[in-house]
C-alpha cells in the first residue's frame, strides 16, 4: 500500500511540475512585456515619436520575450500634444498551450495609459 501511495504521489507531483513548466513562462513573459509597455508609454508621452514608431518599438520589444505580434495587434493612441496629452498602448495576443490530453489558448491583453503632467 505504501508503494502505491508513493507512485501516486510522484505521478501527481510530476503532473503539477509539467503544468507549471507549461503555464509559468507565458505568464512571466506577459508580466515583463507589460512592464516594457508601461516604460514605453511613460517615455513616449514626452517625445515627438509617431504612433507608428511607438508601435514598431512595442513589436520589437515583444520579440525579446518570444511574443510574436503583428501591427494589427498593437493599438497606439495619442490624444493631445507633447507632454500634456495622453498616450494609450494596448496589445492583444494569445499563446497556445499543449498539455498531455488537453490543449488551451491563453489570452493576454497588456496595456498602459500615461497622462502628461502639463
Amino acid at each position: 500500500m505504501a508503494t502505491l501511495k508513493l507512485v501516486f504521489g510522484m505521478a501527481v507531483f510530476g503532473l503539477v511540475a509539467l503544468v507549471g513548466l507549461k503555464l509559468i513562462p507565458p505568464y512571466f513573459a506577459n508580466y515583463q512585456f507589460e512592464d516594457a509597455i508601461k516604460t514605453e508609454s511613460v517615455q513616449s508621452t514626452y517625445t515627438t515619436r509617431s504612433e507608428e514608431d511607438i508601435r514598431e518599438a512595442i513589436i520589437k520589444e515583444a520579440r525579446n520575450y518570444d511574443i510574436i505580434l503583428t501591427p494589427k495587434q498593437v493599438k497606439v493612441t495619442r490624444v493631445g500634444g507633447l507632454g500634456n496629452g495622453t498616450l494609450n498602448i494596448e496589445a492583444e495576443y494569445s499563446v497556445p498551450i499543449d498539455l498531455p490530453g488537453y490543449s488551451t489558448t491563453l489570452e493576454f491583453h497588456p496595456s498602459s495609459k500615461n497622462k502628461g503632467v502639463y
